[in-house]
């Protein structure tokens, strides 16, 4: 892709910097002083230790928006945490979209993992390698929630796109208000190559950091037909945007339930045919 091209494509996915304030937009949820709002409500992090890890939850909840967070990750040997980084309705039944960033061995990438559940309905995983090392400095994860589309975005690069196939039978996230939420916690049973690498507690207290939260978005109850004058509302990928997804899960994919036939041996989800 020609680097003019290249340019556009990022910079028609940029959210306007428009930076939220910690303190009026979330709550601590958990932690037990291990998460801190500084510098004025510009700065939050969470930490974990053996003890416990942290998280965060939104004031507000959301129902479609353009949704941005920057966040730096927790460097060196991250191996066995987990940054969480999602929206969710909660329940049993409940609608969510996540990003989760799953730690790793020093000098190995992290794993951002994915997934949209609906009506209680998960299993929707895609995996990617960063083109970055996420722990030098921030970077703006986005999601992009509208009702023809879910699109997921790191520095203003897509990465996937989950469509509303509510025609197809496929459920779609739409009337369930969500929460933002954050949590960095220890997953060392799973989260590092299946287990294999444990948390090393000498490294310990493990910090991430949260700056520049902005949501373009309805909060619950808030939505009309006046919102479909906001670009994002009716936001969808054009074909550079198309291309620049082709090109990271080309190049960056490591894990894509629409092709694990293992786990479908008697054929993929039907959301799969145009995922």
């Amino acid at each position: 892709m020609k680097i003019h091209v290249l340019l556009s494509v990022l910079l028609s996915f940029v959210a306007a910097a428009i930076c939220g304030n910690f303190n009026q937009d979330f709550d601590i949820t958990w932690g037990e002083g291990r998460a801190k709002i500084l510098d004025n409500g510009k700065l939050l992090t969470l930490s974990l230790d053996k003890a416990s890890g942290s998280g965060f939850r939104s004031k507000n909840q959301y129902l479609f928006g353009k949704i941005d967070m920057q966040i730096k990750l927790v460097p060196g040997n991250s191996a066995g945490t987990v940054t969480t980084y999602y929206l969710s309705s909660l329940g049993q039944n409940h609608d969510e979209i996540d990003f989760e960033f799953l730690g790793n061995l020093s000098g190995d990438p992290y794993i951002l993992h994915t997934n949209v559940f609906a009506l209680g309905k998960g299993n929707r995983e895609q995996q990617f390698y960063l083109w970055f090392d996420p722990t030098k400095d921030f970077h703006t994860y986005s999601i992009l929630w509208n009702p023809q589309s879910i699109i997921f975005s790191v520095d203003g690069t897509p990465i996937r796109q989950f469509k509303n196939q509510e025609s197809k039978g496929v459920s779609y996230p739409k009337s369930q208000p969500m929460w933002i939420f954050s949590s960095l916690w220890n997953a060392d049973d799973w989260a590092t190559r299946g287990g294999l690498v444990k948390t090393d507690w000498t490294k310990a207290p493990f910090t991430a950091s949260y700056a520049n939260f902005n949501a373009l978005a309805c909060t619950a109850g808030s939505c009309s037909k006046k919102s479909s004058v906001n670009s994002w509302f009716s936001q969808s990928l054009d074909i550079t945007g198309q291309e620049r997804i082709k090109w990271v899960q080309k190049n960056y994919m490591i894990y894509n339930y629409c092709t694990d036939s293992k786990r479908f041996p008697q054929g993929f989800p039907t959301e799969c045919s145009t995922a």
